[in-house]
């Protein structure tokens, strides 16, 4: 039978981790304070101590389910990681290793060898292994590989073929299909031979003698329909299905609209070749939100929080490098008006005002682009038209707030002409921002790259620069 595990909710997620770093705290405080002491058979003592403590926190791990381990070790300093790593069971090792981050999951098989690798991706099926592939040295990977049954074999090398963003890359093996010809109470007897079903089995494949795919057969059809009935009178026929070269934000698109659990993958000949899940899909949503979320702070790839100092400067180093070119830009653009601005000290006070307001007006236009880039809502014709809506949007933004900023401006100031000066610059800076929210997403897009990555860092610089000059620029025309 197989062994279940808690699965927990988000609060008791968290009262586990706290009480596991509680156990590591207590014992490493109680270690040492034996350590300290002198008395006889202190060696003893010391090892006693040491064993039940890990035998409690063993007892707690085994417990729990693989993901909720995955966490808990995401959530610990590389220390005390290493120390929970090793009180796993070796038999979930390889569940554990899918479920923790590439980062950490780079820093947990550094601390391996060969043979608890091997053992820890034999526990895996053919799809699960080649995610974790490209993390595994290639020694590891070829005796695995030999491991394996032919049939296996086949779909590694089908699994590692499709590039990363497919539906290939995220299909599983794992399905059950039945013959057209069969009747429910036949299909019904077949599905009763299994201990357990796969994940996520909401309906059966209905199949011809070359796998062909004649549609599928919900599990709600068989357990209501008449078991008398072939399968061929009650499969859907115009199911939906998938092509392994489809785009994986496709398929994610397709089933939040039709609430799809799972869904046939099928090859250029119609024939079943695997199946794509629900769970599969949340996690290349979950992942690609994840990814987003780091290329627009300028970062090139997941971090383990707890990384190493050197680690964490290869992975931040690149685009603030970027950024600190950009500000030294805007700094000149600051110098180059230098007679103005001591002229009139007031300039220094309002001059964030307006490049802050626009990179905050261009991050909304930004952000915006790339989640309707991601939900596939934009089409090539499209992006004149979004830069008129952007434009309308900063314009009618700039007049409301420019317009607001001028009364405050002169209210302060008793200063009309600076009043104007600092609405018209607002206007200007928001209809910059709108062009360069629309404009980076669209060129990077042109380009074939991440349309997220380093975009705020980009915009900023933009409307720094462009903002410092325009509202400097304008004073030193009217007002200087």
């Amino acid at each position: 039978m197989a062994e279940v595990h808690e699965r927990l909710e988000a609060e008791d997620l968290q009262r586990n981790l706290r009480e596991v770093q509680e156990l590591l705290r207590r014992q490493g405080m109680v270690e040492n304070l034996v350590h300290r002491q002198e008395m006889p058979k202190h060696d003893l003592v010391e090892q006693l101590v040491h064993k039940q403590h890990l035998a409690e926190l063993r007892a707690k791990l085994d417990r729990l389910h693989p993901a909720d381990i995955a966490h808990i070790l995401e959530a610990l300093p590389p220390e005390e990681r290493l120390t929970v790593w090793e009180l796993v069971k070796a038999d979930r090792d390889g569940d554990i290793l899918l479920e923790v981050s590439d980062a950490v999951r780079e820093s947990l098989i550094a601390t391996m060898d060969s043979r608890e690798l091997v053992a820890a991706a034999e526990t895996l099926e053919a799809d699960e292994l080649a995610d974790i592939a490209g993390d595994l040295p290639p020694a590891v990977i070829e005796e695995v590989v030999r491991s394996l049954s032919a049939e296996e074999r086949e779909q590694l090398r089908a699994a590692l073929s499709f590039p990363d963003g497919s539906v290939g890359a995220l299909m599983d093996f794992e399905y059950i299909t039945v013959r057209e010809d069969v009747t429910l109470e036949a299909a019904t007897r077949y599905l009763r031979r299994f201990d357990d079903l796969p994940s996520h089995t909401d309906q059966l494949f209905v199949v011809d003698r070359q796998q062909a795919l004649k549609g599928t057969l919900p599990l709600a059809r068989v357990i209501v329909t008449d078991l008398d009935r072939e399968v061929s009178k009650v499969l859907v026929a115009d199911s939906i299905q998938f092509h392994p070269e489809d785009g994986a934000e496709d398929a994610a698109g397709a089933f939040e609209r039709y609430d799809l659990v799972s869904a046939p993958v099928v090859d250029a000949s119609g024939k079943l070749i695997g199946r794509l899940t629900v769970d599969a899909v949340v996690d290349y949503i979950r992942q690609r939100s994840a990814e987003s979320q780091l290329a627009e702070g300028g970062l090139s790839q997941e971090e383990d929080i707890f990384a190493s100092v050197v680690d964490s400067f290869k992975n931040r180093w690149a685009w603030l490098a970027v950024n600190l070119v950009t500000a030294f830009i805007a700094s000149r653009v600051i110098g180059a008006f230098e007679g103005a601005i001591a002229q009139l000290v007031a300039l220094a006070a309002l001059m964030p005002i307006v490049a802050g307001i626009g990179g905050n007006s261009g991050n909304q236009t930004i952000t915006m682009i790339v989640r309707a880039l991601a939900l596939g809502q934009i089409q090539a014709s499209y992006w004149a038209k979004l830069l008129g809506k952007e434009i309308g949007v900063a314009l009618l933004n700039g007049v409301v707030w420019g317009s607001l900023l001028g009364v405050i401006a002169y209210a302060f100031y008793g200063n009309v002409a600076l009043g104007g000066v600092m609405a018209l610059a607002m206007i200007l800076n928001l209809v910059l921002a709108a062009l360069t929210g629309v404009g980076i997403p669209w060129l990077r897009v042109r380009f074939g790259r991440d349309p997220a990555a380093g975009s705020s860092v980009l915009l900023t610089a933009v409307t720094d620069s462009g903002g410092f000059f325009i509202f400097l620029g304008l004073a030193t025309l009217f007002l200087v």
